[in-house]
């Protein structure tokens, strides 16, 4: 037995006892998601397909797995999985125009020893793969956030079924509010623990600070954090607004 498999054994008997049957389906879930994003990943390789619309139906499959089949169908999960698929389509657009104009697609310089040997003639456009990874980048951080708001949104609406739709909604802003800050500092400390490497292969490059910052690689994995803390930023009004909306309207409805 090899330490992977023990350290899988560990988390998993950590999510059961902490999580329940919960904890068992997310650990589950892991491994459906590793399935869509290696499917999603061997599609991606055909020049034939957009890989943004392959990515956008990744998106929606990893959203539903996370939402879905973790939490079930009920009214919290639903309104996350529109407020991501809403945050998502807007993300795109965005993500789309800034990779082009910011043009970090491809490999960098430092990468070119490594690709000698292949031919970079493929037929795909990096351009779309470029948004596509960062899209793909997102995605769990901003299902997290989401879930995140509309779970206690809905407890204080159970807790206090006579409120108003505005005040709901400023609850739900102050919740997004508290966990703004510490996903976007948890993706900004992801990317300096898995690339710890690398900055450190800059320095015995002798890189300037002005060479670090405009390399390609280092450019990237920036934008991905920047594009991510847009995502949980902008899903925040978005969750909390159309929750508010759906569950005060379901009030009003069950006393027409």
């Amino acid at each position: 037995m090899n330490m992977l498999t023990v350290l899988a054994i560990i988390l998993f008997i950590l999510m059961v006892l902490v999580g329940g049957r919960k904890g068992a389906r997310s650990f589950i879930a892991l491994f459906f998601n590793l399935g869509v994003l290696l499917l999603t990943t061997l599609f991606m390789t055909d020049p034939n397909v957009n890989p943004i619309y392959l990515t956008i139906i990744a998106c929606a499959l990893i959203s539903c797995i996370n939402l879905f089949y973790i939490n079930k169908v009920n009214s919290k999960t639903k309104v996350a999985f529109v407020s991501t698929v809403i945050t998502i389509t807007i993300l795109i657009i965005f993500i789309n125009l800034i990779t082009k104009n910011a043009m970090i697609q491809g490999f960098g310089e430092e990468q070119v020893d490594e690709l000698n040997i292949f031919s970079l003639y493929i037929g795909v456009d990096f351009v779309k793969i470029g948004t596509s990874m960062i899209i793909m980048s997102t995605i769990g951080a901003i299902v997290d956030v989401a879930i995140s708001i509309t779970s206690p949104m809905r407890e204080i609406f159970h807790h206090h079924p006579s409120i108003s739709r505005k005040k709901l909604f400023t609850s739900g802003i102050n919740i997004g509010r508290d966990i703004l800050g510490s996903n976007t500092n948890t993706l900004f400390f992801a990317f300096f623990g898995g690339y710890l490497g690398l900055l450190i292969w800059f320095r015995d490059m002798t890189y300037s600070f002005g060479e670090v910052v405009n390399s390609k690689i280092f450019t990237s994995e920036m934008m991905i954090i920047l594009c991510a803390g847009i995502g949980i930023a902008l899903i925040i009004p978005v969750a909390s607004w159309l929750n508010a909306y759906y569950l005060v309207r379901r009030r009003e409805k069950s006393k027409e």
